[in-house]
């Protein structure tokens, strides 16, 4: 199973609308998948007894990543970088096993010229650091506002072959280290 992160827990995110966009991409291509929305976390998970007594909707969230065959991080920039909820995510999953050895892929969207190369940057070295398998090929998206609409999904079709690349290609890449 993939399982699709979205990397804020702000409703209504541009995020949550591309998460989705590429679950049905991985729907054509036959491969179960599920979206894990960082909005669907309580707010006690953002409290520092977190790190001791995880919320339930964390342990559930921790039980997809365990189980997952390969992640996509969507990811927003936040001031140069990734969500704070979405680092605090990655800091309550255990340590090593949720991301040793697993693919990670990567796409950033943003308003700004640059698509969340910070980010997807950031979070690459933060998978790195924990022995995931950093997927080389990621999709940034600058100006999202003008490339994927919430009713209409991707509005660019040059947009929506790139994802459908990656995600064939993210596929291969699972099979190839025998993850999926």
């Amino acid at each position: 199973m993939i399982i699709l992160i979205t990397g804020t827990n702000r409703k209504a995110s541009k995020s949550s609308v591309m998460a989705r966009c590429l679950s049905l991409i991985y729907d054509e291509l036959g491969v179960e998948n599920k979206v894990l929305e960082l909005n669907e976390l309580p707010p006690e998970t953002f409290s520092p007894d977190a790190y001791i007594v995880k919320p339930p909707k964390v342990l559930e969230f921790t039980q997809d990543i365990l189980n997952a065959s390969g992640l996509v991080v969507v990811t927003p920039e936040y001031n140069g970088s990734m969500s704070g909820a979405l680092k605090l995510f990655i800091d309550l999953l255990p340590f090593p096993e949720s991301f040793e050895g697993r693919p990670v892929c990567y796409v950033g969207l943003a308003s700004g010229q640059f698509g969340a190369l910070r980010p997807v940057e950031h979070l690459q070295q933060v998978f790195g650091y924990r022995n995931a398998f950093n997927f080389p090929k990621r999709v940034f998206i600058p100006a999202v506002h003008d490339f994927l609409d919430d009713e209409k999904g991707i509005l660019d079709e040059d947009l929506a072959t790139r994802l459908k690349e990656q995600a064939r290609l993210f596929v291969e890449f699972c099979r190839n280290i025998g993850k999926l």
